[in-house]
Protein backbone atom coordinates (compact mmCIF):
# COMPACT_ATOMS: atom_id res chain seq x y z
CA UNK A 1 0.00 0.00 0.00
CA UNK A 2 2.96 2.11 0.47
CA UNK A 3 3.87 1.96 -2.83
CA UNK A 4 0.76 2.20 -4.22
CA UNK A 5 0.59 5.56 -2.31
CA UNK A 6 4.04 7.21 -2.65
CA UNK A 7 5.46 5.56 -5.66
CA UNK A 8 8.46 5.14 -4.19
CA UNK A 9 10.55 2.08 -5.45
CA UNK A 10 12.19 1.33 -1.45
CA UNK A 11 8.14 0.62 -0.56
CA UNK A 12 7.74 -1.70 -3.46
CA UNK A 13 11.35 -3.14 -2.99
CA UNK A 14 10.79 -3.75 1.10
CA UNK A 15 7.45 -5.82 0.07
CA UNK A 16 9.37 -7.65 -2.20
CA UNK A 17 11.80 -8.98 0.73
CA UNK A 18 9.40 -9.37 2.71
CA UNK A 19 7.07 -11.63 0.33
CA UNK A 20 10.73 -13.33 -0.19
CA UNK A 21 11.20 -13.79 3.33
CA UNK A 22 7.46 -15.38 4.06
CA UNK A 23 7.21 -17.08 0.81
CA UNK A 24 10.58 -19.08 1.56
CA UNK A 25 10.99 -19.51 4.90
CA UNK A 26 11.83 -22.90 6.23
CA UNK A 27 8.75 -23.61 8.76
CA UNK A 28 6.14 -22.42 5.84
CA UNK A 29 3.81 -25.21 5.61
CA UNK A 30 2.97 -26.38 1.85
CA UNK A 31 -0.59 -25.59 2.60
CA UNK A 32 0.48 -21.43 3.04
CA UNK A 33 -0.97 -21.14 6.57
CA UNK A 34 2.04 -20.18 8.70
CA UNK A 35 2.46 -20.94 12.16
CA UNK A 36 2.42 -18.46 14.58
CA UNK A 37 5.53 -16.25 13.90
CA UNK A 38 6.96 -19.22 12.05
CA UNK A 39 8.24 -20.35 15.65
CA UNK A 40 6.91 -23.84 15.15
CA UNK A 41 10.80 -25.06 16.42
CA UNK A 42 11.39 -22.87 18.55
CA UNK A 43 8.29 -23.55 20.99
CA UNK A 44 9.11 -26.20 23.52
CA UNK A 45 6.12 -28.93 23.13
CA UNK A 46 6.37 -29.04 27.30
CA UNK A 47 5.70 -25.20 27.08
CA UNK A 48 2.30 -25.22 29.62
CA UNK A 49 1.16 -21.66 27.32
CA UNK A 50 1.36 -23.89 24.47
CA UNK A 51 1.52 -27.71 24.24
CA UNK A 52 0.74 -27.56 20.59
CA UNK A 53 3.57 -26.80 17.95
CA UNK A 54 1.25 -26.96 14.94
CA UNK A 55 -0.87 -24.27 15.42
CA UNK A 56 -1.35 -22.03 12.86
CA UNK A 57 -2.11 -18.66 12.04
CA UNK A 58 -5.26 -18.01 9.79
CA UNK A 59 -4.94 -13.78 10.21
CA UNK A 60 -1.66 -13.93 9.17
CA UNK A 61 -2.12 -16.37 6.18
CA UNK A 62 -5.55 -13.78 5.33
CA UNK A 63 -3.07 -10.94 5.63
CA UNK A 64 -0.63 -12.70 3.24
CA UNK A 65 -3.31 -13.10 0.47
CA UNK A 66 -4.30 -9.98 0.19
CA UNK A 67 -0.89 -8.43 0.25
CA UNK A 68 0.34 -10.58 -2.06
CA UNK A 69 -2.34 -9.83 -4.87
CA UNK A 70 -1.52 -6.24 -4.71
CA UNK A 71 2.42 -7.10 -4.92
CA UNK A 72 1.37 -9.09 -8.25
CA UNK A 73 0.10 -5.41 -9.39
CA UNK A 74 3.37 -3.70 -9.15
CA UNK A 75 5.85 -6.60 -10.11
CA UNK A 76 6.00 -8.31 -13.74
CA UNK A 77 6.41 -11.65 -15.57
CA UNK A 78 7.23 -14.97 -13.15
CA UNK A 79 7.34 -13.06 -10.21
CA UNK A 80 4.16 -11.21 -10.29
CA UNK A 81 2.79 -14.92 -11.45
CA UNK A 82 4.21 -16.09 -8.32
CA UNK A 83 2.70 -13.74 -5.52
CA UNK A 84 -0.75 -14.19 -8.09
CA UNK A 85 -0.46 -17.91 -7.74
CA UNK A 86 0.34 -18.03 -4.24
CA UNK A 87 -2.19 -16.18 -2.45
CA UNK A 88 -4.66 -17.94 -4.29
CA UNK A 89 -3.73 -21.18 -3.39
CA UNK A 90 -3.55 -19.65 0.25
CA UNK A 91 -7.05 -18.37 -0.23
CA UNK A 92 -7.51 -22.09 -1.62
CA UNK A 93 -7.01 -23.42 1.63
CA UNK A 94 -8.40 -20.72 3.73
CA UNK A 95 -11.95 -21.30 2.04
CA UNK A 96 -11.99 -24.98 3.27
CA UNK A 97 -11.50 -27.45 6.16
CA UNK A 98 -9.88 -26.95 9.20
CA UNK A 99 -9.64 -23.08 8.33
CA UNK A 100 -13.13 -22.52 6.89
CA UNK A 101 -15.53 -22.71 10.37
CA UNK A 102 -18.70 -24.68 9.40
CA UNK A 103 -22.17 -21.88 8.75
CA UNK A 104 -23.81 -20.78 12.00
CA UNK A 105 -20.78 -22.08 14.27
CA UNK A 106 -17.62 -19.96 15.18
CA UNK A 107 -19.41 -17.61 16.87
CA UNK A 108 -20.29 -16.16 13.32
CA UNK A 109 -16.31 -15.90 12.38
CA UNK A 110 -16.07 -16.67 8.77
CA UNK A 111 -12.37 -18.09 9.85
CA UNK A 112 -10.85 -20.06 12.32
CA UNK A 113 -7.81 -20.61 14.33
CA UNK A 114 -6.12 -17.75 14.18
CA UNK A 115 -3.56 -16.54 16.61
CA UNK A 116 -3.11 -13.32 18.86
CA UNK A 117 0.03 -13.26 20.70
CA UNK A 118 1.61 -16.77 22.47
CA UNK A 119 3.86 -14.90 24.54
CA UNK A 120 0.79 -12.95 26.19
CA UNK A 121 -1.51 -15.62 26.25
CA UNK A 122 -3.56 -14.05 24.17
CA UNK A 123 -6.10 -15.28 21.63
CA UNK A 124 -4.62 -18.57 20.94
CA UNK A 125 -6.35 -20.57 18.36
CA UNK A 126 -9.74 -18.50 18.45
CA UNK A 127 -11.52 -16.34 15.55
CA UNK A 128 -10.31 -13.25 14.96
CA UNK A 129 -12.13 -10.17 13.24
CA UNK A 130 -9.10 -8.92 11.92
CA UNK A 131 -8.40 -12.13 9.64
CA UNK A 132 -11.91 -12.25 8.83
CA UNK A 133 -11.23 -8.91 7.36
CA UNK A 134 -7.93 -9.38 5.34
CA UNK A 135 -9.72 -12.81 3.44
CA UNK A 136 -12.54 -10.79 2.29
CA UNK A 137 -10.51 -8.44 1.43
CA UNK A 138 -8.28 -10.76 -0.97
CA UNK A 139 -11.19 -12.63 -1.80
CA UNK A 140 -13.01 -9.55 -3.31
CA UNK A 141 -9.41 -8.34 -4.80
CA UNK A 142 -9.24 -12.11 -6.47
CA UNK A 143 -12.22 -11.88 -7.74
CA UNK A 144 -11.93 -8.34 -9.21
CA UNK A 145 -8.57 -9.61 -11.03
CA UNK A 146 -10.12 -12.48 -12.37
CA UNK A 147 -12.91 -10.84 -13.52
CA UNK A 148 -10.39 -7.82 -15.39
CA UNK A 149 -11.38 -5.45 -13.03
CA UNK A 150 -8.81 -3.23 -10.87
CA UNK A 151 -8.03 -4.58 -7.91
CA UNK A 152 -7.97 -0.95 -6.07
CA UNK A 153 -10.75 1.04 -7.10
CA UNK A 154 -10.91 4.45 -6.78
CA UNK A 155 -12.72 6.66 -4.11
CA UNK A 156 -14.32 9.16 -5.98
CA UNK A 157 -12.57 12.76 -3.94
Amino acid sequence: MMYRETKKKEFLKQAQQIAKYILSNPNMPADLVPYWDFDKDKIAQSDKMYPNKDLRDVSAAALYASALLELSQYTKGSEAVNYFNKAEIILKNLSKAPYLAPYGQNGGYILQHSVGALPLNSEIDVPLTYADYYYVEALVRYQRLLSGEPMIKEIAK
